[in-house]
């Protein structure tokens, strides 16, 4: 091989794919034959079976975790005038449902080492208008909840806990989802598990969950599959203007199979993570992920260091681009939210007011990060990334 030629693998590798086993597709196609494939008793089971594993007395099973944060700050009464503190470090769904509320976002800054927002940035941005905070739980370590809580105690404010990478992270021995909090969990195909598409809100407040499971189905006081089964009855009333965010049987099926899995997922997901970990902790050209201070299980959701600009030649984006070129799939995990042009034109935000969401934003990457990952994919990976650093290195 001459100097310009690049080594590389035969086939691409993405950077996630799902773990989909028989059992999941033996009751899919239960569901198919069924003929009940909308809203029905599997929905209701894997919303009791995600309540007890993350030991929340109620759920609430949805079309996607972003339906789920705008029902859960619709369900809170949080609307125009009201101000919602969250992290710049999210996809763009946390901040969207804010403002489709009418409400205003208030981003508060990072941690650049371990990605979580910062409760003294919070704290500094609490206003008489502020009603709510949304922390999320990035790549799949938690917020520092303890704090946060208090905060939202002492300013009688709203916790909604953006969860969509956290299903199965623990805060100081307690899985995310079990304190009394509003938490919204994603089952996306990326994600630890799946149900292809989906949601799951999980809340403590019984009233929020008498009104999410309205908003969720247009507002109606039933059921689709009560009203239709053999003892139902088929009236129904609209107690209040919903929409059409309600999870499907043929997927809480898959997701029904994919819980009791997920601890396997996770554990799998560790073992890689320190392989990465360990494969470059030599490397100048790579910023490694760093653990939370307190407590907790990192259910590992991604694998995302920081291109070190300062020690290579190229830009996160070109570093990924090469990637490519050796057939090596990576992610964009994520662009700042205030570096979008509707945030940067709404709210007149700048890259350097939130400095250190800034930096890991030109520098993040999420690289493959999957249970059925093997060795020598792993080690195609690997490979690749310091192939990358070494050719340019400065």
């Amino acid at each position: 091989m001459t100097a310009h030629e690049i080594a590389m693998r035969d086939t691409f590798l993405p950077f996630s794919r799902p773990s989909i086993g028989e059992e999941e597709i033996a009751e899919l196609l239960d569901s198919i034959r069924s003929g009940w494939i909308t809203t029905g008793p599997k929905v209701e089971r894997f919303s009791a079976a995600v309540a007890e594993y993350v030991g929340a007395p109620y759920a609430v099973a949805l079309s996607s975790a972003t339906a789920g944060l705008h029902v859960a700050l619709l369900a809170h009464g949080i609307g125009a005038g009201d101000e919602v503190i969250t992290t710049p470090m999210t996809f763009a769904a946390t901040l969207n449902v804010i403002v489709l509320v009418g409400a205003t976002p208030v981003l508060a800054d990072i941690d650049r080492r371990t990605l979580q927002i910062r409760v003294e940035e919070i704290e500094r941005r609490i206003t008489p208008r502020t009603r709510a905070i949304i922390p999320v739980h990035f790549v799949g370590q938690p917020a520092d909840l303890d704090p946060i809580l208090d905060l939202a105690r002492r300013h009688d404010l709203v916790v909604i806990e953006d969860a969509a990478h956290a299903i199965g992270t623990e805060y100081k021995g307690r899985r995310i989802g079990a304190f009394p909090t509003t938490a919204v969990f994603s089952f996306h195909p990326n994600k630890n598990i799946t149900t292809g598409e989906g949601g799951m809100l999980v809340t403590h407040d019984e009233a929020v969950f008498e009104r999410t499971s309205l908003l969720k189905f247009h507002g109606m006081d039933r059921n689709a599959w009560k009203r239709f089964d053999k003892a139902g009855s088929p009236r129904y009333d609209i107690a209040l203007p919903g929409f059409k965010y309600n999870m499907l049987d043929i997927q809480a099926a898959i997701g029904l199979h994919q819980l009791p899995r997920l601890d396997g997922f996770i554990a799998a997901r560790e073992r890689l993570a320190a392989a990465y970990q360990e494969a470059f902790r030599d490397l100048d050209g790579l910023i490694l992920p760093e653990r939370v201070p307190y407590p907790a299980r990192h259910a590992w959701h991604l694998y995302t260091p920081l291109v070190n600009l300062d020690a290579l030649t190229i830009t996160r984006d070109q570093f990924m681009h090469e990637l490519k070129q050796r057939n090596i799939g990576s992610g964009l995990h994520y662009t700042a939210a205030h570096e979008f042009s509707y945030y940067r034109d709404t709210f007149g935000w700048q890259p350097d007011d939130f400095p250190d969401a800034h930096f890991v934003s030109e520098r993040i990457l999420s690289l493959p990060l999957f249970p059925a990952l093997t060795s020598a994919e792993q080690g195609d990976v690997i490979a690749a990334v310091r192939d990358v650093c070494a050719r340019f290195a400065r």
